[in-house]
């Protein structure tokens, strides 16, 4: 059917209901010889007369009437769809698909997925978690959190709020059996949790900053993972040191089950991104997410836990 079509059929529904010229044009907002004009065009394409006009009046012939009964209803239901489309829109709902580093899910998503969750219970989160940026349109993602070299460059890039910094931490009891560090050179006699992205690679240097200067430097330990949760789960173990960021181990940190050494060295870490395709209309669940993600923490979403890990 021809978009003509349909226009017409909408425009003779609303001069039927209305039985007159005038109502129907003020209801479409159209002028009265226009509606006219499209009726008589529809007429003549049908081969028969719906409409009896008079200067006075407007009334239906009996094609126009069967025309009508059938015509009414599903001219309804495509009006309350619209409808509910128009309103959906601004209510966030529906799928909302993430792309995720591992470091960006642990240290963003994971502390207010709970508050986005509770203040939008009609949005199904899926978060996807990649070591390496991935294409995310392909992927059929809504967007991806990372750093920003994960962006394309014809992509929206957000910068995420709250930047973190660096946290070397360890389990109490660990540091029952050895003093804490106070120097970056007294790692050498601990037990270093490394962290290796790939199979093949390197483990990950660790940074220090002093008199503004970085300085990189090996460490060594019995305890190598590729995931930032297992890296603090083998800290909160008593299994070394860990190097890993504030916002991680800040729940451990609060319940006790973790103390911060070298503090002063610690550097900051480099900001994270959410990104979008730039030509995608971005839906009202997706600028939800991205409000409470820039949005300071509620009083609740800073309570330490009682015990992050048994």
């Amino acid at each position: 059917m021809r978009r003509r079509d349909l226009t017409d059929l909408n425009s003779f529904v609303a001069v039927a209901q209305h039985l007159s010229f005038r109502g129907a044009s003020a209801q479409l907002g159209v002028t009265a010889s226009a509606l006219s004009h499209s009726l008589r065009q529809l007429e003549e394409r049908l081969g028969t007369r719906l409409l009896h006009r008079t200067t006075r009046s407007v009334s239906l012939t009996d094609a126009g009437l069967r025309l009508l009964e059938q015509l009414g209803p599903a001219v309804e239901r495509i009006s309350d769809a619209l409808e509910s489309l128009n309103q959906q829109r601004g209510r966030p709902f529906g799928r909302l698909r993430i792309c995720s580093s591992h470091i960006a899910a642990g240290a963003v998503i994971a502390p207010m997925w709970g508050r986005f969750a509770a203040a939008y219970p009609e949005v199904q989160l899926e978060l996807w978690v990649e070591q390496r940026p991935i294409d995310i349109v392909a992927g059929r993602f809504d967007a991806g959190l990372g750093p920003k070299a994960w962006a394309a460059a014809d992509m929206i890039a957000v910068r995420l709020a709250d930047p973190t910094r660096v946290a070397l931490v360890g389990a109490p009891e660990y540091f029952k059996r050895r003093p804490p560090p106070h120097t970056p050179g007294d790692l050498a006699s601990h037990s270093c949790i490394q962290y290796r992205f790939t199979t093949d690679g390197a483990a990950l240097p660790w940074s220090f900053e002093r008199n503004g200067k970085t300085k990189r430097m090996s460490t060594a330990g019995a305890v190598t993972v590729n995931v930032p949760d297992l890296a603090i789960r083998a800290a909160v173990d008593g299994l070394g040191i860990a190097y890993t960021l504030e916002s991680l181990a800040a729940p451990f940190l609060r319940a006790g089950q973790l103390v911060r050494v070298l503090e002063s060295g610690a550097p900051p870490v480099e900001s994270l991104f959410l990104f979008y395709p730039r030509h995608r209309q971005v839906s009202a669940a997706l600028r939800a997410f991205i409000d409470m993600i820039r949005r300071p923490r509620s009083a609740q979403g800073r309570r330490a836990l009682k015990k992050p890990i048994d």
